[in-house]
């Protein structure tokens, strides 16, 4: 593969945007054995939240996805394949990308959820500062109502 090539398909598997379309790979190979990928992600992305019992799991699989992507980067690094071979490696990683994206985003909660929590935050700070703002705190610190 030629050096110009070769840069492409590193900048390609390593731009930010890289996952935006991209579908998550139906069945990959991780570790030499094969696993239903996008059933996995699916399965656990249905639950609001990942279940004690399954976050081991999940932090595995992270964790071996994560080494597989080095292990199938470093070929394209290193010059060690043809072309072809190294587009098939760069689709594969930026599926493997994509799974990775879906399962980090698990705890983190909806825009909706979070806008909400943070505007209760700031009105419960607001109200503390007026409250001290005007006196209407007990001698014991706690406060009183208007």
């Amino acid at each position: 593969m030629k050096e110009y090539e070769r840069k492409g398909l590193l900048e390609r598997v390593n731009r930010e945007a890289a996952t935006v379309g991209a579908d998550i790979p139906e069945e990959t190979e991780v570790q030499g054995e094969p696993i239903d990928l996008r059933s996995f992600v699916f399965e656990i992305k249905r639950r609001d939240s990942v279940p004690p019992g399954e976050r081991e799991r999940v932090e595995q699989a992270k964790r071996n996805l994560r080494r597989e992507r080095l292990e199938r980067l470093e070929p394209i690094e290193e010059n060690e394949v043809s072309y072809a071979e190294g587009e098939a490696l760069a689709d594969s990683i930026i599926g493997i990308d994509r799974a990775l994206e879906a399962l980090e985003g698990l705890d983190a909660p909806d825009p909706e959820t979070e806008a909400k929590r943070q505007e209760t935050a700031d009105r419960k700070r607001w109200m503390n500062f007026l409250q001290k703002a005007l006196g209407h705190e007990d001698a014991g610190g706690g406060r009183t109502r208007f």
